[in-house]
C-alpha cells in the first residue's frame, strides 16, 4: 500500500512547550513541526519564525503573553519557506527582517512554495485563509545586522549556505544562544530539497566555533547546555552527508535517481527512520543529492506538480 504523500497523513495536534533557553528567551516548540523563538528585550519582543499561518502565529502569540505584556516588535525569518514566514502578519511588527537571499527566493519562488508546502502538509496550514500573501521583508542585509532591543544586542548572521542559500542565525550574545532555524535539526529529519550539502557540514562547525549554551533549533526540542547542542551539530552532520554521499555515488557513476534513493535508504534507515519527518522529506533529499552531485548549484523549484511526479517514481 503506497505511503500517504508527504504528510497529508499527519493530522494529529502536536504538544506545545515553551522552554527559556536563557534568560528572556524561548523556544516555542511542539513534536517535530516547525519552532519559533521568542527574544524579550528592555521594551519590546522579537520573534524568530513566524509559523506557517496567522492561527499557529497565535499560539506563539499566547505562550509570550504568559511571560510578557511587551509589545512584539521585531519578526526574524531565518529562510524563506512558506512554513515559517507565512503567518507573519499575526504578529503586528514594525520590523519583519530576512537575509537579502532569502527575500530574493520569496520573489523567485515563493508562491510555488506555498502550493507545494499546503499540499505537503495540510495540518500546518488550518486557517490559511486569514494570509493576506507572500510574506516581504521590511528590512533585509547581506551578512551581518545587529539589531537593539533596548541594551540587549541581537547579531542577524549568514554563516553560509545549508538548509537554503539564504539562511539566517540570531544570535543573542549576552546569554550565548542561537537560533538556528532549520541549519541544525534535533530528532527530526533535515528538509534538504532545497539545501546545499557541501555547504552545510561548514556552516554547522561555524556553528560550533560559537560554543554555545544553548541552541533554538528549526525542529525538535530546544537544545540547553554544550553537551545537548554538540549532539545536535553532530547527528544534523551525519544526517546531511549519509543522504548526500550514497545518491553522490549512484549519480556519478551514472545510477539512477530510484537506485539513488535505494542506496540512501541503506544508509539512513537504521539511523534516522524514527525521526520525526523523515519519511516526508526523504524523496525530496534525495532528489537535492541527486542533482548537487550532477553539479546543479541552484536547486530546481519545486511546484505541487513535481512534488507529486517525485513522489509516485519514489514512494508510490
Amino acid at each position: 500500500m503506497a505511503k500517504a504523500f508527504a504528510s497529508q497523513g499527519d493530522m494529529t495536534e502536536k504538544k506545545i512547550s515553551f522552554t527559556e533557553v536563557g534568560e528572556g528567551l524561548y523556544a516555542f516548540t511542539a513534536e517535530g513541526d516547525p519552532n519559533s523563538g521568542v527574544i524579550i528585550g528592555d521594551d519590546s519582543v522579537m520573534i524568530v519564525e513566524a509559523q506557517a499561518t496567522p492561527r499557529l502565529a497565535n499560539k506563539v502569540i499566547e505562550c509570550v503573553r504568559s511571560v510578557t505584556d511587551k509589545p512584539i516588535t521585531h519578526v526574524v525569518l531565518t529562510h524563506y519557506h512558506a512554513v515559517r514566514v507565512l503567518g507573519a502578519s499575526a504578529f503586528g511588527a514594525q520590523q519583519v527582517i530576512m537575509g537579502e537571499k532569502a527575500r530574493a527566493m520569496v520573489a523567485e519562488r515563493g508562491k510555488e512554495d506555498w502550493d507545494s508546502e499546503f499540499q505537503r502538509f495540510p495540518r500546518l496550514f488550518e486557517g490559511h485563509e486569514s494570509i493576506p500573501g507572500l510574506t516581504y521583508p521590511t528590512t533585509t542585509f547581506t551578512d551581518r545586522m545587529t539589531v537593539y532591543l533596548g541594551k540587549r544586542r541581537i547579531d542577524l548572521m549568514h554563516l553560509g549556505r545549508a538548509h537554503t542559500a539564504g539562511d539566517i542565525v540570531v544570535y543573542v550574545p549576552d546569554q550565548n544562544v542561537m537560533f538556528t532555524g532549520d541549519i541544525v535539526e534535533y530528532h527530526s529529519a533535515c528538509y534538504c530539497g532545497d539545501g546545499h550539502f557541501h555547504d552545510w557540514p561548514g556552516t554547522l562547525e561555524r556553528i560550533r566555533g560559537f560554543d554555545l549554551d544553548a541552541i533554538a533549533p528549526g525542529r525538535g526540542d530546544a537544545l540547553v547546555g554544550k553537551e545537548m547542542v554538540n549532539a545536535a551539530l553532530d547527528s544534523t552532520k551525519d544526517f546531511v552527508r549519509s543522504t548526500y554521499s550514497p545518491a553522490a555515488r549512484v549519480a556519478l557513476r551514472g545510477g539512477t535517481l530510484k537506485e539513488a534513493w535505494d542506496a540512501v535508504r541503506a544508509e539512513c534507515d537504521p539511523k534516522f527512520k524514527d525521526y520525526a519527518i523523515y519519511e516526508h522529506c526523504l524523496p525530496f533529499n534525495v532528489a537535492r543529492a541527486y542533482d548537487e552531485a550532477l553539479d546543479i548549484d541552484t536547486p530546481r523549484i519545486w511546484t505541487a506538480q513535481r512534488d507529486l511526479e517525485m513522489w509516485e517514481a519514489l514512494q508510490g
